[in-house]
């Protein structure tokens, strides 16, 4: 197999990019900001807690939590309302984007045209740390604990945030790529009712598929757990446990297997066929990584898709020439706002 190049591979940004999001976080300050409500001291019902905010200008704030279910601090950009500042009574819609592998939560606004598109509705648009390879889960760790807590994190500690500091409402969409994707379709199935609508970009759909082909000939389990969470330093078992020993574990996860639990969400998902498509730069490889693995996940999505039809579900599916890559996800991000901002009548 050719050798992963991640940054390809997942669209985290560049050297300087990562050193720019570094003094970001660095900077976070702990005092109130004249331009937006001050964060810091607003807690969950467990005592996660807001220990530092900055304020990039009017409508763009980064926080940072001290987790109690991480068991360390993660951070947090929001995008407020255009009227947040004209309306103190009001609450809003919540739009959840969550971010690939090895990204972080800068991605979106890195990336995406999110900061445009926000502005034109009044939508309170959070975008959180998953961890480098979190998977959005609260972890198996072997059956004896779940640390790091993701899931717990962004539904309940994060979400309670919100709430509290922001006046979230409880109409909620969610949209994410590959392992964000992921994060979107489990999230919202888990929870029915949460999340009126979810989107996914290249998600990965099924995370029992018999394989990853072109990629490899492995089921899609033994293949992750081999080339990312192992090498990266992560127990292998700490995920969902053994594929096989575990499958319940991995099922009661996994979006292809929840699909029936999406009977009141409308779907949007799209991925590419693993083809050089038209956003791909000139000279890209047709054997590369990122080309490839879009193949693989085309499986996945198609076969979700079709479960979701033979349901009668609300599902919008788009396929398309291209690869794994960031051009890609926000061109069809840019498709599927319309679909996530009026499940939630942002205005």
């Amino acid at each position: 197999m050719a050798r992963l190049n991640r940054r390809r591979f997942f669209g985290v940004a560049s050297t300087a990019g990562v050193a720019a999001a570094t003094s970001q976080g660095v900077a976070l300050a702990s005092g109130r900001d004249a331009r937006g409500p001050n964060l810091v001291g607003v807690q969950a019902e467990n005592g996660a807690s807001v220990i530092a905010q900055n304020y990039l200008d009017p409508c763009t704030v980064d926080i940072a939590i001290d987790s109690v279910a991480l068991g360390h601090t993660a951070s947090v950009r929001i995008n407020l309302p255009r009227r947040f500042g004209s309306r103190p009574h009001a609450s809003w819609p919540v739009l959840y984007l969550l971010h690939g592998g090895y990204g972080d939560y800068l991605d979106w606004t890195r990336h995406s045209d999110i900061a445009r598109l926000s502005r034109e509705r009044d939508v309170l648009v959070v975008m959180p740390d998953g961890g480098e390879l979190g998977f959005y889960t609260d972890w198996w760790a072997r059956g004896v604990g779940n640390k790091p807590g993701w899931e717990t994190f962004h539904l309940v500690e994060l979400s309670q945030i919100l709430v509290r500091g922001l006046r979230a409402a409880d109409r909620r969409a969610i949209a994410g790529l590959s392992m964000g994707g992921f994060g979107a379709m489990s999230y919202a199935a888990r929870h029915p009712g949460l999340f009126r609508a979810a989107a996914s970009f290249s998600g990965t759909l099924d995370t029992l598929h018999p394989t990853v082909e072109p990629v490899s000939s492995e089921r899609y389990a033994t293949w992750l757990l081999r080339t990312h969470i192992a090498p990266n330093g992560y127990d292998p078992l700490g995920l969902f446990g053994d594929p096989t020993a575990q499958r319940a574990v991995w099922a009661a996860h996994n979006p292809a297997d929840l699909v029936k639990n999406l009977r009141d969400t409308k779907l949007f998902v799209s991925c590419g066929d693993g083809r050089i498509g038209p956003l791909d730069p000139p000279g890209t490889d047709p054997s590369d990584v990122s080309v490839r693995f879009e193949a693989s996940q085309l499986r996945q999505n198609r076969e979700f898709v079709k479960r979701a039809s033979s349901l009668e579900l609300d599902v919008t599916f788009e396929a398309y020439t291209g690869s794994h890559t960031w051009p890609y996800w926000a061109r069809e991000f840019d498709k599927a706002f319309p679909l996530l901002v009026e499940a939630i009548e942002a205005k």
